[in-house]
């Protein structure tokens, strides 16, 4: 599964939100998108899995016109997990993981063995069977977040979409999602908030700052001092973890020299 967008344009009423990105993901690759608060991250992504409409701009997904592509097909496709969703309603576990499903049925069919025994093994696969009859709303941020990861692997898609799906969530929950993620040896592309993490997990990096991609490349490639200090206005310390092999960033607060 590959995604190709070029010249990506989206505005907020007068205010361009995106102007004119250019990103691909090679299948399998795990791609992340980083950048300071408002520079055009989940809007990228809701452009990409058409939650917004863009203004002008192109959308292949293997090679395919994603923006005129049957909801359906490109839902059997594409898979997508955002932060922590609300759920207004009162569903169990198991109800919310069975609407990955949803692509591959028809209008009003009800759930068959297939269907079940998807989302069994998705439940199956984070740890989760022993809650699949508890209700949603009573469950914590990282257990909701493993529920909305069990929904996305019922639905058989190759590409996830992840729009900072561990932001609120504490270091063991974060890695516990992630990990996953990567097991599943699918292609992703994540807006991702906590650079250590970023640069633990991902294969590329695009960089996004005031709607525009100013850099792209490795952890290593992207996330230098200089680099760091340019996009977020803030000093750091780069150095690389000898036990990972991964970038490791330390951010140095005022006064405090190197």
């Amino acid at each position: 599964m590959k995604l190709e967008v070029k010249n990506l344009c989206y505005s907020y009423g007068d205010g361009d939100a995106l102007k004119g990105i250019d990103l691909e993901v090679a299948e399998g690759e795990f791609v992340g998108l980083i950048g300071p608060n408002g520079s055009g991250k989940s809007t990228a992504l809701k452009n990409i899995y058409r939650g917004l409409k863009p203004d002008s701009g192109s959308i292949l997904l293997d090679g395919e016109d994603l923006l005129t592509m049957p909801f359906k097909k490109s839902a059997l496709k594409m898979a997508v997990v955002g932060q922590e969703n609300e759920v207004p309603f009162d569903f169990m576990v198991e109800e919310i993981v069975a609407m990955g499903r949803s692509p591959h049925k028809k209008l009003f069919e009800i759930d068959n063995e297939d269907d079940k025994y998807m989302v069994h093994h998705a439940l199956e696969h984070l740890g989760m069977e022993n809650m699949a009859k508890k209700n949603y709303l009573h469950l914590s941020g990282g257990e909701k977040q493993r529920v909305l990861i069990a929904r996305a692997v019922a639905q058989e898609s190759d590409f996830y979409i992840l729009d900072e799906p561990t932001n609120h969530l504490d270091i063991s929950y974060q890695m516990q999602i992630f990990d996953f993620i990567r097991r599943l040896n699918v292609t992703v592309l994540s807006a991702i908030h906590d650079l250590n993490m970023a640069a633990l997990y991902c294969d590329r990096l695009y960089v996004l700052k005031n709607g525009e991609i100013v850099l792209s490349g490795t952890p290593e490639e992207v996330l230098t001092e200089e680099n760091i200090m340019n996009v977020y206005g803030v000093r750091s310390s780069v150095t690389t973890n000898p036990i990972t092999g991964k970038v490791s960033i330390t951010f140095l607060p005022a006064g405090i020299n190197k």
